[in-house]
């Protein structure tokens, strides 16, 4: 069996999750698989690192005394945002004899820091994808993915996202069934694809200033099968059409459209992952009218259509206790 060893970089104020949530997952396919990820911590001068919530870690080794690894793990955290010099220096010079380059989160920044990422498509975490954007202009940057695979790079959206990722690599690596029996031993799905959007529709959006405003948006997420135009929803929020229009966008950060797009396919994956009701009846409670309109909605955003998306993601009946 080829070994697949995995050096993760260790810094003051990394995400703790963003380094125990892949490596819960490298180490329970090595359990299954031995020999498979020989799995070992580097920071820059071998001592041990705060994390932002107060953990402290303590490295393997230094990253100057490391070998160049099959994949090496980049995490994110508050320490991405001043990082050190010579730790993006470190990253410039060896991350590219790295066989696969992953970032967690914000670890994208270090990447992108180092030249990594010029070129290629990437994500973050969705509240930081603007800030990547801005800081660096050769990326191109989506927002909507929780993870994107480009070449031999990949970067991920927000902390679970990075269990994801790793769950991705090690059914590239080692199979479906393993990698299904470490979800199931860490009580995740196996498994969302990249190209699911990594925030809800609430998480995505702002929530309004103005009182109107806000009880249109809740109006909305409780009502997602009602006439949703924007001339309904302006009188309900005692506006003009234009004048609600100008002020939703303004307040909530997007269109009222998209924001009922995004509010209708949100109900409908969690009725195919939850219930066992027909795409038929999901399409109408939903706000689609018919299986067609639901199923476009469905291929253009997470690239599955609604079937295959409910194939992966509604668990299975667990087996009866006892």
């Amino acid at each position: 069996m080829e070994q697949r060893d995995v050096l993760v970089v260790l810094f003051e104020g990394v995400q703790s999750l963003d380094v125990t949530g892949p490596l819960e997952v490298f180490t329970g396919a090595a359990l299954r698989a031995p020999g498979a990820y020989p799995v070992r911590t580097a920071s820059l001068d071998g001592t041990p690192v705060r994390t932002s919530s107060g953990l402290t870690l303590t490295p393997d080794l230094r990253l100057s005394d490391a070998a160049p690894p099959h994949t090496l793990l980049v995490p994110g955290g508050r320490g991405t945002r001043t990082p050190d010099p010579r730790l993006v220096d470190w990253l410039r010079a060896n991350a590219p004899q790295a066989r696969r380059k992953v970032a967690v989160c914000t670890g994208a920044f270090l990447l992108a820091a180092a030249g990594l990422l010029d070129g290629r498509r990437a994500t973050t975490h969705w509240t930081r994808c603007d800030a990547l954007a801005a800081g660096f202009p050769a990326v191109r940057v989506d927002p909507e993915p929780i993870y994107v695979r480009d070449g031999d790079v990949a970067t991920s959206a927000g902390v679970t996202a990075g269990i994801d990722l790793a769950l991705a690599l090690v059914e590239e690596d080692l199979g479906r069934d393993l990698a299904l029996d470490v979800a199931r031993h860490l009580v995740v799905f196996l498994r969302r694809p990249g190209n699911q959007t990594q925030f809800s529709a609430q998480l995505a959006a702002q929530t309004a200033d103005r009182r109107p405003l806000r009880d249109v948006q809740q109006w909305i997420t409780e009502n997602p099968a009602a006439d949703l135009s924007v001339e309904t929803l302006a009188d309900r929020a005692g506006l003009s059409p234009r004048h609600f229009a100008r002020a939703f966008r303004a307040e909530v950060g997007m269109t009222p459209g998209r924001y009922v797009d995004r509010v209708r396919l949100e109900a409908a994956r969690r009725l195919l992952e939850d219930t066992a009701d027909g795409v038929e009846g999901i399409s109408r409670r939903c706000g689609y009218g018919t299986p067609e309109a639901m199923r476009r909605a469905f291929t253009r955003t997470l690239g599955a259509a609604p079937a295959e998306y409910r194939r992966r993601f509604r668990p299975a009946s667990p087996p009866p206790f006892g």
